[in-house]
């Protein structure tokens, strides 16, 4: 049986900016002059990132104020505290930055230390701007495989350390000549901070939470040398020199700038296309549907790459509004893999959030090229939430069947039951469905869950009426039963068709719709069996897809109808079911064939398989929802 994946849970979320905020004009008091001469490209840099204050953990001599995993565990603090969550519960601690404070350990022992946490589990990434994305995708998967209930995750980063005037005194190229663009460019781009989220498997008692929906990393460093890199220079033909651990001392490798971080200039644009390119692919394979986005919280490390973006997505046909655009670079600076802990902070903890929301997370890194997206839903407090009228630990009843209580019939409505035990507990694990039952489905997750459904309705009766053409005669009142079921049920999917269309669904993604994988395979199954000789073991399908209806549709309608404050006719596909005459019929007729003399043993056992395998396709239909 498949396992089960746990819901997760943004409960709180934390920031530590070090220090005043820094204006223009006071930058060179805190970084110092190059050579003791202004520099004369920073209005220039200025005007184009668009930044106006930052933060630095310097002080004007220069003299580090804080540590990167000190920053990391103060935004700890801070967030532990605005979740009101004690130390002593935290499981799992995932950090992610830039350049730690020390090359060995890893970043997540320094902030184990520095934040005296209890002892636990944890995980350390080091990247760029992705660097905090893949620790939330760790502590995401680490609750959702139940391997932990609460986590702290967090990002910080400190590249002041690494501008100051007194980090190239030893360097004669830049004391001749000044800083070139690869370095100046990036040092009135980046400044100091740290973020931390507070992730749980449930959500917040009181107050909102963000619920993960999935989280989507791609690396392109197969296909490009580094772009935003430290530790080695680059010929002018793009090529990268040695390591600076192998230059003969870390003296002469400073000497030689090897250490200093810098930017390909001429690479750096791919970032955005990447970017795009995969906005663009998460559309086309369902997992964004650009009318579902409420908030785009995208890290665009300058203002002059955000104008870059919006024309690439209009070139696609994607239009996001302004007011839907997260983003708080202009305050509080572009501080690398922090950035998006930063920017969500002032999100969540801001009043403009509701529950239903949903947000979409953009985080390219230029390093070596990663894109990086994440969906989060809003969700209400628990104790704000309409309580669902159907719950998991609701008794599992299979469908009743009336039988002559012979031996195969007995034997087979055991196995039945069983079979049906599993399917409805595989279901109440599957993710559109687990959300029916714990009152978080939306109403796109709604649409979503008609729009995959409507193939299969559409393809029911059509096999049930080839199935009957494959009846011989001599079996002429189940041939008949099959007729019936099938002129029953060919209008369905029109009921289906009239809910999405209330329920604010695209009449034209309705039409052009496709099945999913799962609908694919459920179909083709289902026809295969149709048009065998005689093909009875289709009353095993006809127990699943009938119990469907007969045990569960009705209650997910009124629940999702319920939860999402819907009228009658934007869920009655599910609820006529509970008063549907041809309900009754239909089970009726699939206890007259099994009280027929065509159930001997052999046929029982092909019966007793056909419901298993239905079964497993029908909950793989429900699990691939936008896989097409």
């Amino acid at each position: 049986m498949k396992k089960e994946f746990k819901q997760v849970y943004i409960n709180a979320i934390g920031a530590h900016l070090p220090n005043s905020p820094v204006s223009n004009d006071e930058i060179e008091d805190y970084l110092g002059l190059i050579a003791g001469k202004s520099s004369r490209t920073k209005p220039r840099m200025l005007q184009q990132n668009g930044i106006k204050t930052r933060y630095y953990a310097l002080d004007k001599a220069q003299n580090s104020t804080d540590s990167v995993s000190g920053m990391a565990a103060k935004a700890i603090e801070d967030c532990l505290a605005k979740g009101s969550f004690q130390k002593s519960a935290v499981q799992f601690i995932a950090a992610g930055t830039t350049q730690s404070d020390l090359p060995v350990p890893g970043f997540a022992s320094m902030v184990h230390g520095a934040s005296k946490l209890p002892i636990c589990d944890i995980t350390s990434h080091q990247s760029v701007c992705s660097a905090g994305i893949m620790a939330l995708k760790s502590a995401f998967l680490h609750i959702q495989a139940n391997e932990h209930q609460h986590a702290i995750i967090c990002a910080a980063d400190m590249p002041s350390r690494m501008f100051k005037a007194s980090r190239f005194e030893n360097q004669p190229s830049i004391q001749e000549k000044g800083l070139p663009l690869d370095t100046d460019f990036l040092r009135w781009m980046l400044s100091d901070g740290a973020g931390a989220m507070l992730l749980s498997d449930a959500p917040n008692p009181k107050g909102l939470s963000l619920q993960i929906e999935w989280i989507d990393v791609k690396s392109y460093a197969n296909k490009f040398e580094p772009c935003m890199f430290a530790g080695a220079n680059k010929t002018r033909d793009g090529k990268m020199t040695q390591s600076w651990l192998d230059y003969s001392s870390f003296t002469r490798a400073d000497q030689d700038s090897a250490i200093n971080l810098k930017q390909d200039i001429k690479l750096v644009n791919e970032t955005v296309n990447l970017g795009v390119q995969h906005f663009f692919h998460l559309i086309e394979d369902g997992k964004l549907d650009v009318k579902d986005i409420d908030w785009l919280v995208c890290h665009y490390s300058s203002e002059y790459f955000k104008q870059p973006i919006v024309d690439l997505l209009a070139k696609g046909g994607v239009h996001i509004d302004e007011e839907k655009w997260f983003t708080n670079l202009h305050q509080k600076g572009n501080t690398g893999s922090a950035s998006i802990y930063i920017m969500l902070e002032e999100l969540f903890n801001g009043k403009q959030l509701k529950a239903g929301d949903h947000i979409v997370c953009m985080v390219p890194e230029s390093g070596r090229f990663i894109t990086s997206f994440v969906k989060l839903k809003v969700v209400a407090a628990q104790s704000d939430r309409k309580k669902p009228s159907i719950a998991k630990s609701d008794e599992i009843l299979a469908p009743t069947v009336n039988i002559d209580h012979k031996p195969i019939q007995e034997r087979l409505v055991r196995s039945l039951t069983d079979t049906w035990v599993d399917f409805e507990l595989s279901l109440r694990n599957t993710d559109i469905i687990d959300r029916i039952y714990n009152g978080t489905i939306s109403l796109a997750d709604y649409r979503l869950l008609l729009l995959n459904l409507r193939q299969q309705v559409i393809d029911g009766s059509q096999w049930i009426a080839r199935a009957a053409s494959n009846v011989s005669m001599e079996y002429f009142d189940i041939r008949s039963s099959f007729i019936s079921h099938s002129r029953d049920e060919h209008k369905d999917y029109q009921i289906l068709e009239k809910n999405y269309i209330n329920c604010g669904g695209n009449r034209e993604d309705l039409y052009s719709g496709q099945k999913n994988i799962g609908s694919e395979a459920l179909s083709a199954y289902m026809f295969h069996k149709a048009s065998q000789p005689n093909p009875f073991d289709l009353l095993g399908g006809m127990f699943i897809i009938e119990g469907l209806g007969n045990r569960l549709a009705g209650k997910w309608g009124r629940a999702i109808q319920e939860q999402l404050d819907l009228n009658e006719d934007q869920v009655s596909f599910f609820t006529y079911h509970e008063t549907s005459d041809s309900n009754d019929n239909h089970f009726e007729r699939f206890e007259n064939a099994l009280n027929s003399d065509l159930l001997t043993a052999e046929m029982a056992n092909r019966v007793a398989k056909t419901a298993k395998v239905v079964a497993r396709l029908y909950q793989m239909q429900l699990a691939e929802l936008g896989n097409y």
